[in-house]
């Protein structure tokens, strides 16, 4: 089978083979997807469980020709390696080479690019659409989760597309995840779906007692769809308009190819629901599933880390910050959309489970939800990611800022992210939270800083933003606490200096006191101020700086346009001797890489950081 799938097309044998074969296919590709993930780390348990679901949807649709949209792309390294790209799954999530999402750029296989979930049935309707305005023959295909499906987008497209009375197909992967264990009604009644098929055995019993008596059987309609709510969940998508078919078993390819072959014709909106196994073939990982979601390099024989993993990282230093916290205060409690272990908060959610609340992929929802748990007096405490905290904007805004209510947002993977590439860099909530009245935000450098800026966030009584970045904390200098004394995020001299003065955030600093080092062997005198509070920007501090300092460098771990420094440069343009270079992240979308690699492809590093400012002292007028 090895040599098979190397001289022959891969897509071409999934087409033409004997149908026998196609299961060797399924093993084969299933082995070689834990090797090259293994090597390159990435999404692993989804897509060992799409294998068979791949491999069939390629069987009985006609890719490009028929559009598949992938929803986020966690089950779509099958569907790359199925389409011309096997080869390169050793540059997965590397710098230049292949994403870890679908990308249009890559494959005209890849109809939508993918990297937030829930998205994928109002793509494919859209498909629909315009291919029914324009006339033309083809199949749209929405591939979802059942984790993305509790995303309130994805509820907003399925009434659309039922209403819409267009051909379309939704294939629901149903593994029971996303990346913690799915919650909510819509995961129990999907749990129940998979436990029925009574209505189907008696739905098929009847009609072939009643074929004789075809009056009769009309007479039976009222009748009929009360049974088919009382024995079969799947009918609240018929209720939606679409016509289900399923449970069907996930890893049968021979049964999913009947089923949609049978489906790929009509006339109508179709769900077809899939029940797989996350992680199926690769023992681990139908074990925990969870740990396999996201992985790094490891040893395929014996599933250990290849890559020693730092202890200390921001999300467990928060994670043990608000459990020691709640201890001592019964009002503190922690929302999250889904992330229950990404954010840290497993130790909370274990000792104190009615205090974790997991809204699901429903961002926006779970921001509300906190609304309300503020206005009931308690202490909500949103633990999220930063590009998924975007999702929830218009939440933010007008249900927290609006009302001024202590909610604090504890914003995770701020700042550049790394291997998940464009979607998933956390480098714009400082520029959109900046514009929200009422909003703080705050940018610890190390533990003891968020330690504090937790602690002042919870006595504010306000909207409270803490944005920490990926990866290990910083350990910060342990002093005994003066209680008689409130902590106060004033920004904090860390190095004196005449020719030039950094303003930083703390995701920014170890660079820019490396950089600052840097041009000191160069006769370049650097004076480094840690900012702490980003917003509201302190405005006598600010008046101090441009009065000491003719060359001011700001440097943050954020989109460049409209963040701290676009605000700092624009408060110093009343001073004419004063000069202010702002360094971040630019204005374009950054590609997936190591933080390293892309920190020093984008001048974000000490010595690009260093370069850039003696260029800019050098052009002094």
């Amino acid at each position: 089978m090895a040599e098979e799938l190397e001289n022959i097309s891969l897509y071409e044998q999934i087409k033409t083979c004997p149908e026998g074969e196609l299961d060797l296919i399924a093993e084969e590709l299933r082995d070689e997807l834990i090797q090259d993930v293994s090597k390159t780390g990435g999404h692993l348990a989804s897509n060992l469980g799409s294998v068979e679901l791949t491999i069939a949807l390629h069987r009985v649709f006609d890719s490009p020709k028929d559009r598949i949209v992938w929803d986020v792309g966690h089950q779509a390294y099958i569907h790359k390696m199925i389409t011309g790209r096997r080869e390169e799954m050793a540059t997965l999530r590397q710098l230049g080479g292949l994403s870890g999402f679908p990308k249009r750029r890559e494959s005209e296989h890849d109809a939508y690019d993918s990297g937030h979930s829930g998205t994928s049935i109002s793509a494919a309707l859209g498909y629909a659409a315009a291919r029914d305005l324009k006339g033309l023959d083809y199949e749209c295909i929405a591939v979802i989760g059942d984790g993305a499906l509790t995303g309130g987008v994805a509820f907003e497209a399925l009434n659309a597309a039922g209403s819409s009375k267009t051909s379309l197909i939704v294939i629901l992967n149903d593994n029971a995840m996303s990346i913690s264990r799915n919650v909510g009604g819509l995961a129990r009644h999907l749990q129940k779906i998979r436990r029925t098929n009574s209505y189907l055995k008696f739905k098929k019993g009847v009609k072939n007692a009643l074929q004789k008596s075809p009056t009769f059987l009309r007479r039976l309609t009222s009748a009929r769809d009360a049974l088919k709510y009382a024995l079969l969940p799947g009918a609240i998508f018929e209720e939606l308009g679409f016509k289900y078919f399923g449970p069907v078993d996930g890893h049968d390819i021979e049964a999913m190819c009947q089923v949609f072959e049978s489906v790929k014709h009509l006339d109508r909106p179709v769900l077809v629901h899939c029940v797989t196994k996350k992680g199926k073939g690769f023992g681990p990982a139908e074990s925990n599933p969870e740990k396999y979601h996201g992985t790094g390099p490891f040893d395929p024989k014996t599933a250990d880390d290849v890559t020693v993993r730092d202890p200390g990282t921001w999300s467990e230093v928060f994670g043990k910050l608000i459990l020691d916290r709640a201890f001592g205060d019964s009002r503190i409690c922690a929302v999250t959309a889904s992330m229950i272990e990404g954010t840290g908060l497993s130790a909370m959610k274990k000792q104190m489970p009615d205090r974790v609340f997991d809204a699901g992929i429903a961002e926006q929802h779970a921001v509300s939800f906190a609304a309300g748990l503020a206005l009931s007096g308690m202490k909500p405490v949103v633990a999220i990611y930063s590009t998924f905290l975007q999702r929830a904007y218009d939440q933010v805004i007008t249900e927290v800022c609006l009302q001024k209510l202590p909610v604090i947002f504890c914003i995770d993977r701020a700042g550049i992210v790394g291997a998940d590439g464009e979607t998933h860099q956390g480098i714009y909530d400082i520029n959109y939270l900046s514009g929200m009245p009422n909003m703080t935000i705050l940018s610890p450098r190390d533990d003891q800083e968020l330690e504090n800026m937790f602690d002042y966030a919870l006595s504010l009584n306000a909207p409270c933003a803490i944005r920490y970045p990926r990866g290990v904390a910083p350990k910060g200098a342990r002093t005994p606490k003066d209680r008689t004394k409130v902590y106060v995020p004033a920004p904090q001299c860390l190095r004196d200096g005449m020719d030039v003065v950094f303003l930083s955030d703390g995701g920014s600093l170890p660079s820019v006191l490396d950089a600052a080092s840097l041009l000191e062997s160069r006769r370049i005198s650097c004076a480094v101020w840690d900012l702490k509070q980003l917003k509201p920007l302190p405005e006598h501090f600010l008046t101090y700086v441009f009065s000491h300092w003719h060359n001011v460098v700001t440097v943050e771990d954020g989109d460049v346009c409209c963040g701290i420094g676009a605000r700092i440069g624009a408060r110093s343009a009343e001073k004419a001797s004063c000069r202010v270079l702002n360094i971040g992240w630019p204005d374009a979308f950054i590609e997936q890489g190591s933080q390293s690699q892309l920190r020093k492809r984008f001048g974000m590093d000490a010595a690009g950081i260093a370069d850039r400012t003696e260029r800019f002292l050098e052009n002094e007028a």
